[in-house]
């Protein structure tokens, strides 16, 4: 029966912990940009048409419909179209980005206790 080299358990063991580290990487990755997260931040008080959206984050008409465009497409929120006069378009996040609301109520808690 073989036995690996000490190098190679060690390797083993980084590989383990970094599998563990890729998930935060990956979802800092996924949600990382300020203006995703800002916009992800105003939509947990529910649905927002685009000009509300523009009022509460302080986002240029162009960097908001590029962040919501990206947010739609990656399925964190979606876009529910209105064609009666006046058209409108409304905001709400699906599941997946409604699952990111205890995550930023802890962050805000952090923040509380360490930004202050």
């Amino acid at each position: 029966m073989a036995t690996q080299p000490p190098e190679a358990e060690e390797d083993t063991e980084v590989e383990q912990l970094n599998t563990a580290v890729c998930n935060v990487v990956g979802s800092i990755e996924e949600i990382g940009s300020k203006w995703k997260l800002i916009v992800l931040n105003d939509l947990r008080d529910g649905e927002k048409r685009f000009n509300e959206l523009k009022r509460s984050t302080g986002a240029s008409s162009y960097t908001l419909s590029r962040v919501l465009d990206n947010l739609e497409e990656d399925g964190f929120i979606e876009n529910r179209k209105e064609f009666e006069s006046p058209v409108a378009s409304y905001y709400t996040l699906t599941e997946k980005g409604g699952a990111l609301c205890p995550v930023f109520e802890a962050l805000d808690e952090w923040g509380e206790d360490w930004l202050s």
